[in-house]
């Protein structure tokens, strides 16, 4: 007999952990960066969105679009895991830009930020024990 991972359907009213939560936002803080907060969107990609889907998405609250961390947030909530969910947003979406999304465009920014986006997991990873 197959042994299940977790609550195939968990609930996903609050997905990600306010403690969790709390300590990435003082930390940014204490570093000196504006850490955004906001709505998630995920499509399956692997592609750039198009104007007319992220118009459609703001207009359901997204405050960004990407392929990743909500499956990953999903199958975590799903394993009882405590989840904080962080994405480096590394473009702008179609349409908002004001040139032709590319592939390089992710690269560069990626890094660009690099360096403090590592500083900024490793002391989370490093605080993590202290909740």
């Amino acid at each position: 007999m197959r042994q299940s991972a977790g609550n195939r359907f968990p609930d996903m009213t609050e997905v990600y952990d306010s403690q969790l939560r709390e300590l990435a936002l003082g930390l940014a803080q204490s570093m000196e960066f504006n850490l955004q907060r906001g709505v998630y969107l995920a499509t399956t990609g692997p592609s750039f969105e198009t104007p007319a889907e992220i118009r459609a998405f703001a207009s359901l609250g997204a405050d960004a679009v990407g392929m990743s961390t909500v499956p990953e947030a999903i199958v975590a909530r799903q394993c009882g895991l405590r989840v904080l969910g962080i994405s480096c947003i590394t473009n702008a979406a179609a349409g908002l830009a004001q040139h032709i999304l590319s592939h390089q465009d992710v690269e560069v920014t990626a890094a660009r930020v690099r360096p403090l986006f590592n500083r900024f997991l490793c002391g989370i990873i490093s605080n993590i024990r202290n909740l």
